[in-house]
């Protein structure tokens, strides 16, 4: 998974800080917006979980900060929600102009609210996701209700939001006045998603019940049991993430990306110089793996290393094989962990005196067996891993030819 910064100019002139997350292998079969809550940003640890859940469902992510929020411009006084609306109008119409249109949008807390009004008022969205939202924009109001009476005489004042302080206006106060969201959801007649904790304290559940029973099928509801508001313990929204990724796939048809020719071998390995670094594909006859360096290696980091992928072989093959021999002897070998570290040692340290200025491939093999085993098993076990043939091939003279294609 990697990730991308933009700048996006919205309708009003103003430059909204964005991130787009990818998937493993760069290439997204589908593009989503996620809308953060208010008077959040797009940096919070909820946004970031989600975004980089859906990514391990091949979709590619744009998480903004809206206007006067965040890294964005702008004032937050512009950020009412029809204001809401429209930089995520601006944020789509960008992101189709140079990657894809977005067909997923995805809003937490008021950015709910404001992804069910932007769907419906964009074709190209062809499914909703909403976390925490309420089913009435003025819910926000609570929030600087107290003091809406002194905005005529001031014209502009400063609010307390989540221990904040904020400046808003008339305007922004008459952006939370002007939507009838449950109407909009009613009409919308696309797949939504609503989820939502039972004890949120901040959006009561009934906000969910309201939007989906106004809601039409295909609709789905997902209760996020003991989470609260902002989903800030991350394993909350990581799941919301993954339910929201495995649930969309029912609406999005992919595409399988063509497989690479393996030419009749057993696996290609392909590196496209003129869009990747060292990222490269590998294809076996049903299999893809991405394998690139690590950063400080000047790589992107996204998938293992070379040499990451040689030590995986020989501890799955090493694993493998002790699960056929235990299985054959019908010995409780219930799990095997294999641990495994590549190094270069020099041979003076590996005990050969006889040999100067030479350094050596070094693996070292540890493992764990788990299960009702006794001391002599454990021992025989030890020996068939160093038998496995992974293990084997490495320990051998190995013959690589080399040529062209």
């Amino acid at each position: 998974m990697g990730n991308q910064k933009l700048e996006i100019k919205n309708s009003r002139g103003n430059s909204l800080y964005a991130t787009l997350e990818l998937p493993s292998n760069q290439r997204p079969h589908a593009y989503a917006i996620f809308a953060h809550c208010f008077t959040c940003s797009s940096t919070l640890i909820a946004a970031k979980n989600i975004s980089r859940s859906l990514t391990n469902h091949g979709i590619g992510v744009v998480r903004f900060d809206f206007t006067g929020l965040g890294r964005s411009g702008g004032e937050f006084s512009d950020s009412h929600f029809s204001g809401n609306v429209q930089d995520l109008l601006d944020v789509h119409a960008f992101i189709k102009e140079n990657y894809m249109a977005p067909t997923l949008l995805v809003g937490h807390s008021l950015g709910g609210a404001a992804v069910i009004d932007a769907a419906s008022r964009l074709e190209d969205v062809k499914a909703v996701a909403t976390i925490g939202a309420p089913s009435s924009v003025e819910h926000t109001k609570k929030h600087f209700s107290h003091r809406i009476d002194e905005i005529p005489a001031k014209g502009e004042i400063e609010v307390d939001i989540g221990g904040r302080p904020f400046k808003i206006n008339k305007e922004f106060v008459e952006g939370f006045e002007s939507t009838d969201l449950l109407k909009i959801v009613h009409d919308l007649r696309k797949p939504i998603l609503i989820m939502h904790a039972p004890f949120d304290k901040t959006v009561e559940i009934k906000s969910a019940q309201d939007l989906f029973l106004n809601a039409f099928h295909p609709k789905s509801f997902v209760s996020l049991d003991g989470a609260d508001h902002l989903l800030s313990d991350k394993q909350d929204s990581i799941y919301a993430g993954d339910v929201i990724g495995s649930w969309v796939k029912r609406y999005f048809p992919v595409d399988n990306e063509t497989a690479l020719d393996t030419k009749n071998e057993q696996l290609v390995g392909h590196l496209n110089l003129l869009e990747d670094n060292f990222t490269t594909a590998i294809q076996t006859s049903s299999h893809c793996i991405t394998a690139d360096e690590p950063t400080d290696a000047g790589g992107d980091d996204f998938g293992p290393s070379p040499y990451d992928l040689l030590s995986a072989s020989l501890a799955a093959c090493t694993a493998m094989t002790l699960k056929l021999y235990a299985q054959r002897k019908e010995w409780n070998l219930e799990e095997v962990y294999v641990y495994i570290s590549h190094s270069k040692r020099h041979i003076n340290d590996l005990g050969e005196e006889n040999e100067k200025g030479r350094y050596l491939d070094h693996i070292s093999k540890k493992m764990e067996l788990i299960g009702d085993l006794t001391e002599e098993q454990k021992e025989k076990l030890m020996e068939i891993a160093s038998k496995c043939p992974v293990h084997k091939t490495l320990k051998s003279e190995v013959l690589i030819e080399t040529s062209l294609d």
